[in-house]
This record gives C-alpha cells, sequence and structure tokens, in this order.
C-alpha cells in the first residue's frame, strides 16, 4: 500500500508543471535573420531586481564577415550596451527601471550580406539558484520522501532511461551497419558494371579503328598499279 502510495505521488511529481519551481525564470534561444542594411529588434518585459543575460553568435554571414551590431535599450530608449560589428558577445545588466526592454541586431553597415544570427535571452530574479530548499520542502509535502529517497528514485529514473537508450543507440548502429554493407554492395557493383562499360567501350573503339585503317589500306592497295596488293588482286581477278 504505501508502494502504491509514493508511485502515485512520484508520478504526480512528474506531472507537475515545472515552472512550479521556477516561476520567475525565463529562457528563451532565438535564430533571426537580418537582411543587409536592415535593423531587427525584439523586446521582451523585465521587472526591477531581475537580471537580464543574452548572448548571440553570428552563425551566417552570406558572403560577407561574420559580424552584426548589437544594441541593448531600456524602456525610455537609453543605451545600456552597445556592439559594433562583432561576431559574438555575452552581455549581462540588472534591472533597475521595469518596463519593455529593447534587444537590437543592426545589418546596416551590410549593403548586399544577410546575417543569420543566433541568441539565447535568459532574465531571472536575482537569488533564484538558492531556491532549493524550498524545492525540496515541496517534494516533502508532495511525496513524503526524503531528499536522499527522492534522490536516488531520480538517479534511478536516470539509470533506467541511460540503459533504454543505449538500446536505441545499439539498435541504430546496427542498423547504420546493415546499410553501409548494402551500399559496399552497392557500390561494388556499381565500380564493375563502370569498368566493363570502359573496357567493352575500348575494345569497340579499337575495332572501329582497325576496321577503317583495313579500309584505307585496302582502298589504296586497289587503285596504286605498282603495289604488291595490285598484283595480288590481278591474280585474284579482282
Amino acid at each position: 500500500m504505501k508502494t502504491n502510495y509514493i508511485l502515485c505521488c512520484w508520478l504526480g511529481l512528474l506531472l507537475w508543471p515545472a515552472s512550479k519551481f521556477n516561476v520567475n525564470a525565463y529562457d528563451k534561444e532565438m535564430t533571426i535573420y537580418v537582411d543587409a542594411g536592415k535593423k531587427e529588434c525584439l523586446y521582451h518585459s523585465v521587472k526591477v531586481g531581475e537580471i537580464i543575460d543574452i548572448e548571440y553568435q553570428v552563425i551566417d554571414g552570406g558572403h560577407g564577415d561574420l559580424d552584426i551590431s548589437f544594441a541593448l535599450l531600456d524602456p525610455i530608449g537609453l543605451v545600456i550596451v552597445s556592439d559594433y560589428k562583432k561576431p559574438e558577445n555575452l552581455h549581462q545588466h540588472e534591472v533597475q527601471t521595469e518596463g519593455d526592454y529593447r534587444f537590437c541586431f543592426d545589418n546596416s553597415f551590410s549593403m548586399f550580406n544577410r546575417k543569420t544570427v543566433f541568441f539565447e535571452l535568459i532574465v531571472e530574479r536575482e537569488g533564484d539558484q538558492n531556491h532549493g530548499d524550498q524545492q525540496w520542502k515541496d517534494v516533502n509535502e508532495l511525496t513524503g520522501l526524503t531528499p536522499e529517497e527522492y534522490y536516488e528514485m531520480k538517479v534511478q529514473d536516470i539509470m533506467d532511461f541511460i540503459g533504454r537508450l543505449r538500446l536505441q543507440l545499439t539498435k541504430a548502429r546496427q542498423l547504420q551497419d546493415v546499410l553501409r554493407s548494402h551500399e559496399a554492395r552497392d557500390r561494388n557493383l556499381a565500380e564493375a558494371n563502370f569498368q566493363k562499360v570502359n573496357n567493352w567501350s575500348l575494345m569497340q573503339i579499337i575495332a572501329m579503328v582497325g576496321v577503317g585503317l583495313i579500309q584505307v589500306f585496302m582502298l589504296r592497295s586497289i587503285f596504286e598499279t605498282n603495289g604488291r596488293m595490285h598484283m595480288f588482286w590481278r591474280k585474284l581477278g579482282i
């Protein structure tokens, strides 16, 4: 009975929304395209006391350099940080003014090349990383398990998942080996056919050249009156 109760509580914990433990954090990853001569801006609402972490990297510069200009502006339009033509950078800012903050990627200096930019935006309140004690209290109240028991349960769950993953990877490797053997067989067959075609084509070319030379030789021998072949043809009555 106790085992069923623990299992039900554990399943309920797994189905509990993740935001229960981290309601103040925001994490967003995105890839955007900034056309030549254009500026792309994104907005996010931030509260006082939160910390903005933004990291960006230019992953494709078209036919130009991997660089982009970046600016972070507060709600009233003041520039907090700015970069000019950099391939990547990381910025952190503690919010003092609540509102919509603007993140701009500027490619106006480029005349022809579109830039592809990947960035990650993290907004969290200072001290969120210290919520571990409260999380363990929530776990204890929900499941009735001690932190050690809950830890062992999660470790076992991870080990089971790794075992299933290893089995699937083994099956995938076996399938790849089979496909590799089929590919090798088809490649060998194609190369053998290619060699046969080349050899047969070479024989045909040699035969055509030989027949042509023989025809030329025979025609010349017919019209040459002083040649040995001409006397031979006359003896044959040709």
